[in-house]
């Protein structure tokens, strides 16, 4: 119960402090909704503050409402939840709403590491772009893969014939070589063969 009214407490002064607006749409947890000009500030202050010490970014997820019922406003939100590892059983949600003519969020990487691959599965699978991400590519899907699939529009039977392997090596080598090792041969991307073309167009 006194993590709650902590939580509540929270709530209250991004309010206050940031002009947050509490989740109409929560039901089973504090939420509140921030404009995305104002995350960073917001969330420097649920990390750094010394009485919140929201230490833990736990989760990133893409919301698409174009479907939803009786819904206004914009048909994007990106929903972060934050954890505290100080105050035990302390945690809060934030959304920010995005619109679909400009996608585009502030990138929280600065804060927390976790941010690095939440924010690119967001992207890949919803195409909301997180402004500042160092390395903002598709996480899941290939690389020449043409839409984002859990976007309420996209075509759920829609299939998509890819020329080239998604070739990750060099990345892979350029880490191990920033981390002292030495690669004794660099690897070849190997490109599909003629009987994979052959087979993706029968299946076409």
């Amino acid at each position: 119960m006194e993590s709650v009214e902590k939580t509540e407490k929270i709530a209250a002064l991004l309010e206050e402090k940031f002009g947050a607006k509490r989740d109409a749409k929560a039901r089973w947890d504090v939420a509140v909704v921030v404009a995305a000009e104002y995350l960073p500030n917001a969330v420097e202050f649920l990390k750094n503050d010394p009485d919140i010490r929201m230490d833990m970014l736990v989760d990133i997820a893409g919301i698409d409402y174009l479907t939803y019922p009786n819904h206004e406003g914009p048909r994007f939100a990106v929903s972060y939840a934050f954890k505290s590892t100080v105050n035990q059983g302390c945690r809060l949600r934030l959304k920010v709403l995005v619109g679909e003519d400009c996608p585009k969020v502030p990138t929280l990487t600065g804060f927390y590491d976790s941010a690095d691959w939440l924010e690119r599965e967001v992207y890949d699978q919803f195409g909301i772009v997180f402004t500042g991400h160092p390395d903002l590519r598709r996480l899941l899907n290939h690389v020449e893969f043409v839409g984002h699939p859990l976007r309420k529009d996209y075509p759920a039977q829609k299939r998509q014939w890819l020329s080239t392997n998604d070739f990750l090596l060099p990345e892979l080598e350029k880490r191990l070589e920033k981390l002292g090792y030495r690669i004794v041969q660099r690897s070849k991307e190997v490109l599909p063969n003629d009987d994979e073309f052959l087979e993706g167009s029968i299946r076409e």
